[in-house]
C-alpha cells in the first residue's frame, strides 16, 4: 500500500510542475506583451532596457534557480 502512495504522491507532483510551468508560461508572456508595449509607445526604448537587464544581472552574482 505504501508504494501506491508513493506513486500516487508522484503523479500529483508532476501534475503540479505542470501546472506550474504552464503558469509560468503564462506570465512570461504577458511580461514580454507589456515590455513590447511600452517599447512601441516610446515609454523605454530596446537599449535602455537593455542596460537595465544587464545591470540587474551583474548585481545577482548566483543563479536563482538553486540546481542551475
Amino acid at each position: 500500500m505504501n508504494t501506491l502512495n508513493s506513486a500516487m504522491d508522484l503523479v500529483q507532483f508532476i501534475g503540479k510542475l505542470g501546472d506550474l510551468k504552464e503558469d509560468h508560461w503564462h506570465i512570461t508572456l504577458e511580461l514580454c506583451a507589456v515590455v513590447e508595449l511600452l517599447i512601441e509607445k516610446g515609454i523605454i526604448s530596446r537599449e535602455e532596457l537593455e542596460r537595465k537587464t544587464a545591470e540587474l544581472d551583474r548585481l545577482t552574482d548566483r543563479s536563482p534557480y538553486p540546481m542551475a
